[in-house]
């Protein structure tokens, strides 16, 4: 996709497709969301937006990854900057910048699209938001039900809180950078556990640590599995785009799969397509993530075996988190800062993963 040829992910908030919903009657909707820029200087953006599920949703019954989305229109789409927000209360830019499709205005989105906006500059600093404020009308339209950042929704001349926005699936800016590293995984990866709108999560410390000479694009999504990933759907197409992928997952697997060996072929069949196209895997355990002993803990602690022992052979790289995020070494599987690691937990596994990621950049 020639999108990819010139951007690169400029936030390291979750966004992804993860559900959708019914706007009923199609009506006009307006809403909000708040991205905390990454590099932060005057620089072209685009924004890629999908109308395909990424994931699959809790037991699936409701949506699946690689579902196609319904026709829909954006009527309008602008940018805004703001030097800070909250998830509580929607912040006003002093100014909004039109953005467009192909120089129009409107966008009539089909099922199963990947589309991109055209580009428009903004001068935003690192740490300041981009403030995106879409008009659209529809019927099934995907979103992201856990979203961990600030997004609302027009209610009567009132901005209310609500996740039902059909959001970018990346923030995409014109600038050189080293490598392109994604973050894939469930939950945990995206931030599910971390205090909203904080950037607490591991992998946005990771990002903060190692520099700005790289890009980083958070493709973490709340219930994903291995199977999706290893579906060759759209989830897969995003991490397809990297340079580097750094891999964790599982966890949501023994929750809703009977058995472990399909697991571990689903996860060796990531790592082996990943490899087809040049990319280079950094694989880790699963944190901690449960409070008993039980079946589920048991085939976490076989799996992890697996990752340690065979998988960490095949990846280009491989990070033991779950010594670190333990509450009991005799009980390996038992949380110490939570089943999704919040702020405390988040940091430590950033102060282990930048050294190692450091070194491995270092020497590659």
């Amino acid at each position: 996709m020639e999108y990819f040829k010139k951007y690169v992910s400029n936030t390291l908030a979750g966004s992804s497709n993860q559900l959708f919903f019914e706007n009923e009657d199609e009506a006009v909707c307006t809403g909000r969301v708040y991205y905390k820029v990454f590099q932060g200087e005057l620089l072209e953006y685009s924004l890629l937006f999908s109308n395909i599920i990424d994931s699959t949703y809790a037991e699936g019954k409701e949506s699946h990854c690689n579902l196609l989305c319904d026709e829909w229109t954006i009527l309008s789409l602008k940018a805004g900057k703001v030097s800070c927000c909250s998830i509580e209360e929607a912040c006003e830019p002093e100014t909004f910048t039109e953005i467009t499709f192909g120089g129009k205005c409107e966008k009539q989105v089909m099922p199963g699209e990947f589309f991109a906006t055209d580009g428009f500059v903004m001068d935003i600093l690192s740490g300041e938001y981009l403030c995106l404020e879409m008009t659209f009308k529809g019927q099934r339209i995907p979103y992201h039900e856990e979203i961990k950042i600030p997004v609302f929704v027009q209610e009567e001349g009132t901005w209310v809180p609500s996740p039902k926005l059909p959001v970018p699936g990346m923030v995409g800016c014109r600038r050189e950078v080293s490598l392109k590293i994604g973050f894939w995984g469930d939950s945990i990866t995206q931030g599910v556990g971390t205090t909203p709108n904080a950037y607490a999560h591991w992998n946005a410390l990771v990002a903060e640590g190692i520099g700005k000479q790289y890009s980083y694009w958070n493709l973490g999504i709340g219930y994903g599995r291995v199977q999706d990933m290893a579906s060759g759907g759209s989830w897969f197409f995003k991490a397809s785009q990297m340079d580097v992928i750094v891999l964790c997952a599982g966890i949501n697997d023994i929750g809703r799969r009977p058995e472990n060996e399909a697991i571990k072929r689903d996860l060796k069949h990531v790592i082996d397509t990943l490899h087809a196209h040049n990319i280079k895997v950094i694989i880790q355990t699963m944190p901690p993530f449960y409070e008993e002993e039980n079946e589920k803990s048991c085939r976490w602690l076989e799996l992890n075996d697996y990752i340690r022992t065979e998988l960490s052979q095949v990846a280009d790289g491989f990070f033991d988190v779950a010594p670190l995020l333990g509450k009991d070494p005799e009980r390996p599987y038992l949380h110490g800062y939570g089943a999704h690691p919040g702020d405390e937990g988040c940091a430590v596994w950033a102060e282990g993963l930048t050294e190692y990621l450091q070194k491995w950049l270092e020497n590659r």
